[in-house]
């Protein structure tokens, strides 16, 4: 049985672009709380720049295969 998960973004779980989605997926955790998480890490850290990251992402991660 094949168990190895890849970083992809989501193809049935997005709001704009599926990184969210996809990272929930990786995690195991819930989409809703995945975008809670990184809303509130980009608006409370000045570190960490969550619109950049998010596009970054958008353009490095391929997109997961529908299962259509």
């Amino acid at each position: 049985m094949n168990n190895q998960r890849s970083l992809r973004r989501s193809s049935s779980d997005y709001m704009i672009a599926g990184v969210c989605g996809g990272l929930a997926e990786y995690f195991g955790l819930s989409p809703t709380r995945m975008r809670i998480v990184y809303v509130l890490l980009s608006i409370f850290s000045a570190a960490f720049p969550g619109i950049l990251v998010y596009i970054a992402l958008w353009i490095l991660l391929p997109r997961a295969e529908s299962s259509w």
